[in-house]
């Protein structure tokens, strides 16, 4: 069993974080946040061969999750191990069709 679980965020998640105001995304972004505390593999996760390329780049990633924020937001994140910790690092939240651009999905 896991003892310790951390959530940390990308420069790029941070400065998104820090310019929020106290509003629902805030809200519901820390409560996510308090969620993959307690159950970092809850979110969808994503096949490999659908991974953008930028995160394989720039984080060196091999895994790759996804968790919703209700119908526009979207978390990225990723799951670091080391022997009994967990790291979960959110790599960017995007919305609804900056998801559906980086995917290859068409927005409808």
């Amino acid at each position: 069993m896991l003892k310790n679980i951390t959530v940390s965020g990308s420069k790029e998640f941070i400065k998104f974080y820090r310019k929020l105001e106290e509003d629902s995304l805030k809200h519901r972004l820390d409560t996510a946040i308090d969620f993959l505390k307690k159950n970092p593999s809850s979110g969808d996760r994503i096949k490999a061969n659908l991974w953008p390329a930028k995160y394989i780049k720039k984080y060196c990633i091999n895994n790759l999750y996804r968790y919703s924020l209700g119908s526009n937001w979207r978390i990225i994140y990723t799951l670091v191990g080391q022997s009994d910790k967990i790291n979960c690092v959110i790599l960017e939240i995007l919305d609804h069709k900056e998801y559906d651009d980086l995917f290859g999905y068409k927005t409808s």
